[in-house]
C-alpha cells in the first residue's frame, strides 16, 4: 500500500514545519499510481465542480491597481450579512489570514478540533501559541483556553455547530481577554450556521471564501469579518492590492449572482444526497454536506487505495494522533459521464476490497 498522507492538525507545536497535504495534488498521484494526469477522475477537494460562469474581465482591470473604492468589501458584507463594509477585508485567500491573524493574538493556548483543517495549528504554534485538542460538543471550554479556532461545518468531518453554541463560546473567551475564529468556507450552502451578523463584537473572527461553493478556488480571494481595529491591524500586516483586480472582478460578479446561488444550492442538496446514497449503498456510515461526503469507516483506507488504482482521486486522512481511525472525504463528479464513471470504479474497488485477504 502506498504512503499515506498524514492531515495531524492538533499535533504538538514542533511539526509546524512539516508540510502539510491537501486535496487536488493530482500530479502526485499521477506520478504515484503512473496514471496518466488526464485519465483521472479528481474528487479529493470539496469544491464545487460547477464553478461559477465568471464574465468576461473589462481590459482596463488588467491594466489598473485594484482599487479599495470599488465597493468590493460593500459588496461581501451584503452577501455574508456583516454589519458592514467596515467590518470586511479581502485578502488573498483565507488561507493569508489563517498565516497571518495569530501573529496579532495575545500569545495562549488555543483549542482546536483533532480533526480538521490542517493549517491551523501549525500557524497558530508558529506564532508562539500552545495548541490543545478542543471538544467540539460541548456548552463550557476548558478554562485552560484562551483562543479558539473552529472550521463550520467542519472540514472533512462535517460536523455543524449551531451559532447559539459558537458564541456561547464567544463569551466565555472574552471574560478570558480571548478570541474565536471561525472558518465557514463551507457555509454558503448552510446560511443559518453562519456569525457574520454578529462579527461587530470584539474578539470574533469570521474567515469566508468564495472557493468553495463558487468554485473559484483559483482566483484566491476570501475575506476577513472582524471588528474594524483587528482589520486595520491585519491590513497593515498583510499589506496593499493583497486581491488582484481581476479576481475582484470575478468573485463580485458571483456575489451579486443571487439567482444562480438559489439554482446552485439546490443542484448540490441534490448531487450531495445522491453522493451520500451511494456510498451507504455500500455500508459506509457517511457524514457531509452539499460539497463533500466522508467517512471513517474501517475500509476507509482500503477505499482509498482502491480507487485511487482505478483513476479515481479522493482525499486520505490517515490514522494519527489527531484521528483514531482512517478516514476519506470525496467530492462530487461534475458530470452525468464523471458520475457513471465514478460508479463503475467504486463498484469495482468494492469488488477488489471485499476479495481481499483480511488479517
Amino acid at each position: 500500500m502506498h504512503e499515506r498522507i498524514d492531515d495531524s492538525p492538533s499535533a504538538p507545536p514542533d511539526t509546524a514545519a512539516v508540510p502539510i497535504a491537501h486535496g487536488g495534488n493530482l500530479h502526485e498521484a499521477a506520478a504515484r499510481y503512473r496514471i496518466p494526469y488526464p485519465q483521472w477522475l479528481d474528487l479529493s477537494t470539496g469544491i464545487n465542480p460547477h464553478g461559477y460562469p465568471v464574465p468576461p474581465v473589462p481590459a482596463d482591470v488588467w491594466r489598473r491597481l485594484p482599487d479599495e473604492g470599488d465597493g468590493f468589501a460593500a459588496r461581501a458584507a451584503l452577501y455574508y450579512g456583516a454589519p458592514d463594509a467596515a467590518h470586511v477585508l479581502p485578502v488573498a485567500g483565507s488561507q493569508a489570514a489563517i498565516r497571518a491573524l495569530p501573529a496579532l493574538l495575545p500569545r495562549a493556548t488555543v483549542g482546536i478540533a483533532p480533526l480538521t483543517y490542517g493549517e491551523y495549528a501549525p500557524a497558530f504554534a508558529r506564532a508562539g501559541h500552545e495548541v490543545a485538542p478542543l471538544e467540539v460538543q460541548r456548552d463550557t471550554l476548558p478554562a485552560t483556553l484562551t483562543h479558539v479556532a473552529i472550521v463550520n461545518p467542519n472540514n472533512p468531518t462535517a460536523t455543524r455547530l449551531d451559532a447559539s453554541r459558537l458564541l456561547r463560546w464567544h463569551a466565555q473567551l472574552r471574560t478570558r481577554g480571548g478570541t474565536l475564529l471561525v472558518d465557514e468556507a463551507f457555509a454558503d450552502t448552510l446560511p443559518d450556521a453562519s456569525l457574520a451578523a454578529s462579527t461587530h463584537r470584539d474578539g470574533l473572527i469570521v474567515l469566508r471564501s468564495p472557493g468553495k461553493f463558487f468554485g473559484l478556488a483559483g482566483v484566491r480571494a476570501g475575506f476577513v469579518l472582524a471588528a474594524p481595529a483587528l482589520l486595520t491591524t491585519l491590513r497593515e500586516s498583510l499589506g496593499a492590492w493583497t486581491v488582484s483586480g481581476p479576481a475582484r472582478h470575478a468573485v463580485s460578479a458571483a456575489l451579486a449572482d443571487t439567482a444562480w446561488q438559489v439554482r446552485m444550492r439546490a443542484r448540490l442538496a441534490d448531487e450531495s444526497a445522491r453522493l451520500i446514497e451511494l456510498l451507504r449503498s455500500y455500508g459506509f456510515v457517511t457524514h457531509g454536506t452539499p460539497l463533500f461526503a466522508w467517512t471513517d469507516d474501517a475500509r476507509a483506507a482500503a477505499l482509498h487505495e482502491a480507487l485511487a488504482q482505478r483513476g479515481v482521486w479522493t482525499r486520505l486522512f490517515a490514522r494519527s494522533l489527531a484521528a483514531s481511525s482512517d478516514s476519506v472525504r470525496v467530492g462530487l463528479p461534475g458530470t452525468e459521464a464523471e458520475w457513471r464513471r465514478f460508479e463503475q470504479r467504486l463498484q469495482e474497488a468494492m469488488r477488489a476490497i471485499d476479495a481481499a485477504p483480511t488479517d
